[in-house]
């Protein structure tokens, strides 16, 4: 696991950068350690192209990588050749590992950037901090300081004692974004709640008769199955199981560079979400093996967090869904709308079960993404008071 550093903990001194020599030799490598600096205009624009191909080369490895982050790594050589690298699967390298492999001599005085502090322990793989140092590395670039309270500062506190020069922050929203499950879990210890509503234009899941396959278009599931593949758990209720039958694995959606097998194992690391059933199910039921819950559900996002899910995707029924809006446990919303309409009040809604009573007592968000999926559209929502 790699390590967690918090910028709550960690002193930063903030200078302006300086330009970065050709090479460093092992009198300057045990030189007076060399400040964190700040992005500024100059030096953060030098390294945003860079750090951009390091959020790309993370979001390639997004469904591979948890409990892990999913981390990119790009390291730029003296004359400018650009080597990078992504998390493996638990157990594998980290980020930093492979583009400092594949750089190989070239990182001799290169710049390291990357999405994530570097680890500065030792769990299944060494600390990247020692590949890193070894490497020769003379600039080390740090979107995002991990905030992992077991390691917090240990990663830029390392580099600098050796001599590397530390920036923090380039591209550091974009990387808050991308690691935002991740970034959650480790400061609250919870995994980031994802509620996932499908609905036709005027907000009903299902036909009174109770068909509701398919409300949504192949663009729209598809793209829900990517999100479970994002996801360490999936959760629906009991009369869900009963009335759909569902397996709740990952289908439609074919990572990059791979396939999904239909047992639940993918050749390239991809693992099926753990599947969760508030209440019981039937033995014989599709979503077998799978976790039955009876307890408080505020009691299962504790359960779920310490057994290292980072986000749990609820994906109803309305009931199911509704009791985690009314506990207060929903984090953020994914909803998929499409141009379809029942025309009455007769189906079944979105949500049920007892709602705001005033409309002070209303659940508000604000809209963080909108994007066209074929006829349909996906709108999320984060909760406004959400961690």
């Amino acid at each position: 696991m790699p390590c967690g550093c918090s910028s709550t903990t960690t002193t930063l001194i903030l200078t302006a950068g300086e330009p970065a020599p050709e090479s460093v030799t092992p009198a300057e490598r045990t030189a007076k350690p060399r400040t964190v600096t700040a992005p500024d205009s100059r030096e953060g624009g030098r390294w945003e192209g860079a750090m951009d191909k390091a959020i790309e080369a993370a979001a390639a490895v997004r469904h591979l990588t948890s409990p892990n982050p999913w981390v990119g790594c790009v390291v730029i050589a003296p004359d400018g050749s650009a080597f990078t690298g992504a998390t493996s699967p638990p157990g594998g390298p980290h980020a930093e590992r492979h583009a400092l492999t594949s750089a190989g001599a070239a990182a001799q005085g290169a710049t390291l950037i990357t999405t994530l502090e570097p680890c500065d322990h030792r769990g299944r793989t060494g600390p990247c901090t020692d590949a890193i140092i070894e490497a020769g590395i003379r600039r080390a670039v740090i979107a995002v300081l991990d905030p992992d309270p077991a390691v917090s500062g240990a990663g830029v506190a390392r580099l600098q004692s050796e001599g590397v020069e530390v920036q923090v922050g380039v591209r550091q929203a974009e990387v808050e974004r991308q690691l935002l499950a991740y970034l959650h879990h480790r400061r609250t210890g919870r995994p980031w709640m994802v509620a996932k509503l499908a609905a036709s234009i005027d907000g009903r899941t299902a036909a009174p008769d109770g068909t509701s396959q398919w409300i949504t278009s192949l663009e729209a599931r598809t793209d829900a199955h990517r999100l479970r593949a994002f996801s360490d758990a999936v959760i629906v209720g009991a009369g869900t199981v009963r009335a759909d039958d569902p397996s709740l694995t990952v289908r439609h959606w074919t990572p990059p560079g791979g396939r999904v097998w239909s047992d639940g194992r993918e050749p390239n690391g991809v693992v099926q979400p753990r599947r969760v059933v508030v209440g019981s199910a039937a033995r014989g039921a599709r979503i077998h093996p799978c976790l039955q819950w009876e307890g408080p559900l505020d009691d299962l996002v504790v359960r779920l967090g310490a057994d290292g899910a980072t986000q749990a995707l609820i994906e109803g029924g309305p009931a199911a869904a509704g009791a985690f809006v009314r506990a207060g446990l929903v984090d953020s919303f994914v909803v998929y709308l499409a141009p379809a309409l029942f025309g009455g009040d007769d189906g079944a809604p979105i949500l049920s079960g007892p709602g705001a009573q005033s409309i002070h007592d209303i659940v508000r968000g604000s809209i963080t993404a909108v994007e066209r999926l074929g006829p349909d559209v996906r709108i999320d929502v984060a909760v406004t008071d959400a961690a």
